[in-house]
């Protein structure tokens, strides 16, 4: 008994290493955004510049934005 006929349409699916390389690079992409963000904000605001807010109030979203990126790109590839 199977099931031939029911995922014709699918011609290739997502690979574990997609996966893991999906993890890691975003991973490592979004602790360098968020990271570099975070660490001029704060000097700034220790120097006495108020600017710094507007780097470090949206840090860790902006880390998060190269992730979606790569995740957007790689359900691209996928037919």
């Amino acid at each position: 008994m199977s099931n031939t006929g029911t995922r014709g349409s699918l011609r290739r699916m997502i690979k574990r290493s997609d996966i893991i390389y999906l993890g890691l690079a975003s991973g490592v992409i979004g602790s360098l955004v968020g990271g570099m963000l975070l660490g001029i904000g704060m000097s700034l605001i220790i120097g006495g510049a108020p600017v710094g807010w507007l780097l470090l109030l949206p840090a860790a979203p902006a880390g998060g934005v190269p992730g979606w990126m790569l995740a957007k790109r790689l359900a691209r590839n996928l037919p």
